[in-house]
């Protein structure tokens, strides 16, 4: 029998389009369907319009059957995180202080998804402000993980995450501000990329609390899908200073990697079964081909940590500040409190430790290709809880799962989750991947032969079982 059309990768979706062996409109209402089924166990997505959904798959099929698609990916249906503008969807960012805006414009890589063809499916669910590393809000609740439903998906993208890993939607489209991406993905078995900074232009979005560390990116569950789409998204716009620099984004061929291998954050502890998976694909990747050195991380952990807390903090408390909202979340009324009480001198201080990170990587980059680290520190925990207590039996703070991602923010460069070998419960478990600010391609490359030779992300999760 052939499998449901949920179930199919974006670019297979596109060459059923390309060989007349379905359409856009059966696969939205294979979608739509899906959706029905599984989402109020989710609580994945929170906001739809599916008469303007079917508008546009009859568009797409009516363009088939022309031999006039859009793109290579015309037809495919996607989703939204609610901190990203879409005409015709409101936008929550998680809170009942921000009232929900109705855009009437698309922020700028969801304009060029639609300009090429791809449908609109709906907004997926965030923390407040996208700020913490849970889905949970007072106005929809929390998201759970399709591989246990009693947990997180993580966050802040655990909507985006929960809609791919359930088969809601082939792809999705978040935003990475200190992990947000590519630690979800790793709780749900998906492939989440971090692009370079400036790599996706932005524009017309909502007020950048993160400064420039939040970048859009692709969420999806096959290598070639994230490369379908940073090739539709990764143009650069005069309205993006940062996206100028940048040559126009390829996948080069495969080549022999010197990757460094970190597997703890100085002191900052790691769930054995994170540790023992990402063992996993370290040796893995040495069976391609590639040479791994394991080693202490090449740059200041605990500046790393002050600096994407002070941001948060600053950002937080300058948005109140601007606004008159207030959030409805305790924690975040706190990291509010502490960024108002923050002199400037703070602020240009982590910018400083900024500088310095860069110039670390920088160096450590001539020595090696890339960086390989778990993604989170910790196993999904449960849905309603705004972090795990204790990791390996030491207690932690907020940001204790946390500790792998925000370097790759603050320095601007690129990072993958790439599915590893599960937990014996079957939780997923993903390995980070950073490289060289540009080298998006990279990442991808290796990516698809780690996934050619070990397919860790092929399963579906028990929802149906």
């Amino acid at each position: 029998m052939a499998p449901p059309l949920w179930t199919l990768s974006a670019t297979a979706l596109a060459a059923r389009f390309a060989a007349g062996d379905t359409t856009p409109i059966l696969v939205l209402e294979a979608v739509l369907a899906r959706l029905d089924a599984v989402n109020p166990r989710l609580n994945a997505i929170i906001a739809t319009d599916h008469a303007a959904a079917r508008a546009a798959a009859s568009a797409s099929t009516a363009r088939y059957a022309a031999g006039t698609p859009l793109s290579p990916l015309d037809g495919v249906p996607f989703t939204v995180k609610d901190n990203i503008p879409a005409a015709g969807l409101p936008t929550y960012w998680g809170s009942a202080a921000f009232h929900p805006l109705a855009p009437t414009s698309d922020e700028l890589p969801i304009a060029r998804l639609r300009a090429a063809g791809c449908l609109v499916l709906g907004k997926t669910n965030v923390p407040e402000f996208t700020l913490q590393g849970y889905t949970d809000n007072a106005v929809f609740g929390p998201t759970r993980n399709p591989w246990n439903t009693n947990l997180t998906p993580g966050g802040s993208s655990g909507g985006a995450v929960a809609a791919v890993a359930a088969g809601i939607a082939p792809f999705a489209i978040g935003t990475d501000g200190g992990g947000s991406i590519r630690r979800p993905a790793s709780h749900a078995g998906v492939l989440g990329l971090k692009p370079s900074l400036g790599r996706v232009a932005r524009r017309d979005g909502l007020p950048a609390i993160l400064l420039d560390y939040e970048v859009i990116g692709p969420i999806a569950r096959r290598v070639a899908d994230l490369v379908a789409i940073m090739t539709i998204i990764t143009h650069a716009d005069a309205g993006d200073p940062a996206s100028l620099g940048h040559a126009p984004f390829t996948v080069p061929p495969v080549r022999p990697c010197r990757i460094l291998y970190v597997p703890r954050f100085d002191t900052n502890p790691v769930d054995p079964e994170i540790a023992a998976s990402t063992d996993a694909t370290a040796r893995a990747l040495e069976a391609l081909g590639h040479t791994i050195e394991t080693g202490p991380a090449p740059f200041n952990v605990a500046a790393v940590a002050r600096i994407q807390a002070t941001v948060s903090q600053a950002g937080l408390a300058w948005l109140i500040a601007e606004t008159g909202i207030a959030p409805a979340t305790p924690s975040l009324r706190e990291t509010a409190a502490l960024g108002a009480a923050l002199p400037a001198s703070a602020l240009f201080g982590v910018l400083d430790a900024a500088t310095a990170l860069r110039r670390s990587l920088a160096l450590a980059f001539t020595r090696h290709d890339l960086i390989l680290t778990p993604a989170a520190a910790a196993l999904p925990w449960p849905a309603a809880q705004t972090h795990p207590a204790t990791i390996d039996g030491e207690a932690v703070g907020p940001r204790g799962h946390a500790v792998f991602t925000a370097f790759a923010n603050i320095a601007g460069l690129p990072g993958i989750t790439l599915p590893g070998p599960r937990a014996a419960s079957g939780l997923p478990i993903g390995a980070q991947l950073v490289a060289p600010s540009g080298a998006d391609g990279l990442l991808l490359a290796i990516a698809a032969t780690l996934e050619a030779a070990h397919d860790w992300g092929a399963d579906w999760p028990p929802l149906d079982g």
